[in-house]
């Protein structure tokens, strides 16, 4: 029986060989949809496993009497990574 060790950020490189660091802003951040083809999910899905995530961007636009509300996602590789290991069993 295998024993799945927890991945740090820091254990990671990204393709383009960014480490994610300490600083938060420079940190790679995904959409919804470059996490739903990673993660061979649902966009539905990745969303409502995020919503209620702390540390996931939220850009909302309100509705209006003619137009429905807008919410875009960026999800920080950390965050990812911590909801990834969650799903995993690693806590």
């Amino acid at each position: 029986m295998e024993v799945q060790q927890k991945v740090l950020p820091e254990q990671i490189r990204s393709q383009d060989g960014y480490q994610p660091g300490v600083v938060q802003c420079i940190e790679r951040h995904y959409t919804v949809s470059e996490l739903s083809s990673r993660w061979l999910l649902s966009e539905c899905t990745i969303r409502r496993l995020f919503t209620k995530e702390p540390g996931v961007i939220k850009i909302t636009r309100a509705a209006t009497r003619f137009k429905r509300s807008y919410t875009t996602m960026r999800i920080p590789e950390g965050i990812a990574l911590r909801v990834h290991n969650r799903l995993r069993g690693l806590n």
